[in-house]
């Protein structure tokens, strides 16, 4: 009887989870320093910083769906 259950993921699949980690992680530091400045009284920097941030974030975003939605074809591929 096994007392650990195999790691069968790919690698591409524990790189794209290690990729969303991150990503949730820089995010939750957004909103963080957001708040952090708007307190402070630099709401106008983070304006100006916004849509930069949003470009940036919203590219990240794509390509790890497109990591995610690779890992899941090569993963249902290798299932034989």
């Amino acid at each position: 009887m096994k007392t650990q259950q195999e790691n069968k993921n790919n690698i591409l699949f524990r790189l794209a989870s290690r990729c969303l980690k991150c990503l949730l992680l820089f995010v939750f530091g957004l909103a963080i320093t957001f708040v952090l400045s708007s307190l402070v009284g630099l709401g106008g920097v983070t304006q100006m910083l916004l849509p930069m941030i949003a470009d940036l974030l919203s590219k990240l975003t794509i390509i790890l769906i497109c990591l995610f939605a690779a890992a899941i074809i090569i993963e249902s591929l290798l299932k034989k």
